[in-house]
C-alpha cells in the first residue's frame, strides 16, 4: 500500500499539475509540498483534504488518503437504500420519469445499472437474458454481440466512443474494475475505422440504433453530483439519451405510447 506521501505525488502526476501550481491551488508553498512528496513531512488532515480537493481526487480516494495517513475518513458512504439518500432517490426517479419517452439510466462509477426508465427498457427489448442479470453493466450491454451491438448501425464508430469514455475514466480515476471493463470492451468492439465520418464529434457522436423498422439517431448526456460529500452520491451518474432529430423524437413517442397502451394495468 502506498504511503500518503507517495499517493499524493501519484495523483499530482496523474493530473499533470506542477508542484508550484498545486501549492498555489492549495494555499501552501512549493517547498512544503516538496517535503510532503519526499516523505520529509507528513501532512495533517486538513492539508490532505485541501490537496485532494485541489487535485480533484474522487472522495472515495480522499478517504483512502486520510486512512493512509492514520486519520479517520472525512466522507460518509451511505447505503443507496438508506433514508439519508431518500430525497436523492426520489429526485432521480423524477428525472428518469420526466425524460420519458426517451431512454435514461442511473449508473455507478463502473457503469453498473442502478435504475432505468421505461424508455431504456424499450430499446433493450430482445437482448440476452444473461446481460440483464445484476450487476447489469451498461457499456457491456451496449457493445456485446448479444446486447445492442447488432442493432447499432454505426457500431464501428460508436463502440470506440464508448471505449474512449471508459478509458478516459480509467486514466483519470483508475480502478481494477474499470481497467478490466476497458479491456473487455476493446475485445468486443470492431476494429477502429481508418477514417471517422463527419458525424463523429467526440462526446457528441450520435448513436444510430435500429428499433424494429425504425432507424433512431440519439445523442447522450452525462450528469453527476459535482459537489457531493457522500461517496455513494458522488459516484452516481445519470445518462440520458436525446433524439437528434424530429423523426427520432416522434418514433420514440409513438413506440412508448404503443407499449404503454398494452402494459397490464
Amino acid at each position: 500500500m502506498q504511503t500518503v506521501n507517495d499517493a499524493l505525488r501519484t495523483w499530482r502526476t496523474r493530473r499533470r499539475v506542477s508542484q508550484l501550481e498545486l501549492a498555489a491551488r492549495a494555499g501552501t508553498t512549493q517547498r512544503y509540498l516538496s517535503f510532503i512528496e519526499s516523505g520529509r513531512s507528513l501532512p495533517g488532515r486538513s492539508m490532505i483534504i485541501r490537496l485532494a480537493e485541489s487535485l480533484e481526487v474522487p472522495i472515495r480516494e480522499r478517504n483512502d488518503l486520510l486512512l493512509a495517513a492514520g486519520f479517520a475518513p472525512a466522507y460518509p458512504e451511505s447505503d443507496p437504500a438508506s433514508s439519508r439518500l431518500a430525497p436523492v432517490r426520489v429526485a432521480l426517479e423524477r428525472i428518469l420519469h420526466g425524460h420519458l419517452p426517451y431512454p435514461a439510466v442511473i449508473v455507478d462509477r463502473s457503469g453498473d445499472l442502478l435504475s432505468a426508465n421505461a424508455g431504456f427498457d424499450l430499446i433493450m427489448e430482445g437482448v440476452a437474458e444473461h446481460l440483464l442479470t445484476p450487476p447489469v453493466n451498461v457499456p457491456r450491454l451496449l457493445l456485446h454481440p448479444e446486447g445492442l451491438a447488432p442493432r447499432i448501425v454505426n457500431l464501428d464508430e460508436w463502440a470506440w466512443h464508448v471505449i474512449d469514455r471508459v478509458q478516459a475514466d480509467c486514466m483519470r480515476n483508475p480502478t481494477d474494475r474499470l481497467v478490466q471493463l476497458s479491456l473487455e470492451l476493446v475485445d468486443l468492439a470492431p476494429p477502429m475505422p481508418d477514417e471517422l465520418s463527419p458525424s463523429y464529434l467526440g462526446l457528441a457522436v450520435p448513436l444510430r440504433l435500429r428499433l424494429g423498422d425504425r432507424d433512431l439517431r440519439l445523442i447522450t448526456t452525462l450528469t453527476h453530483f459535482g459537489t457531493a460529500t457522500d461517496v455513494t452520491l458522488a459516484e452516481l451518474h445519470l445518462e440520458a439519451f436525446l433524439p437528434e432529430d424530429e423523426v427520432t423524437a416522434a418514433a420514440l413517442t409513438e413506440l412508448y405510447d404503443l407499449r404503454s397502451s398494452h402494459a397490464p394495468r
